[in-house]
């Protein structure tokens, strides 16, 4: 009984913590109370727990946590995506206002320099975001 609180327990922490290392540890506590099944006693049981809490540890999480976080390499996610996209004035952008809409979504914009003024209808570049307001650049013709 008590390697099953044990194993609750640390399953508990897990889901919280999101870590995979309580979960680990949860799978060794299952080692141990499958254990507690056999002839052996309690210090047995303790060691198969920990011993296969361990192996789990350095041998499978690492494999578990880089299968999680597999994906493309360099792969740009939330505002950072958003770093030299095309963009279109909305209404005209200054220094300290403008609309401008990025994909199918409308920001609050601004310029980077003071005399940039940026006309409705003007592709733009966004340079980088500024808590909600996207800085913008205007599109250099080539």
């Amino acid at each position: 009984m008590i390697w099953l609180v044990i194993t609750l327990a640390l399953a508990g922490i897990e889901i919280v913590s999101l870590d995979l290392l309580f979960g680990m540890l949860a799978v060794g506590a299952v080692a141990g109370l499958a254990t507690s099944f056999t002839p052996a006693g309690a210090a047995v049981q303790v060691v198969v727990a920990a011993i296969v809490g361990l192996l789990m540890i350095f041998l499978v999480r690492p494999v578990a946590i880089r299968h999680l976080r597999k994906g493309p390499p360099g792969r740009r996610t939330n505002v950072d995506a958003l770093l030299g996209a095309s963009a279109l004035a909305l209404e005209a952008v200054d220094s300290s206002s403008g609309l401008v809409k990025i994909g199918g979504d409308v920001w609050t914009a601004r310029t980077m320099d003071a005399d940039t003024v940026i006309q409705a209808g003007e592709n733009v570049s966004v340079a980088l975001i500024d808590g909600a307001t996207a800085v913008v650049t205007r599109d250099e013709v080539v």
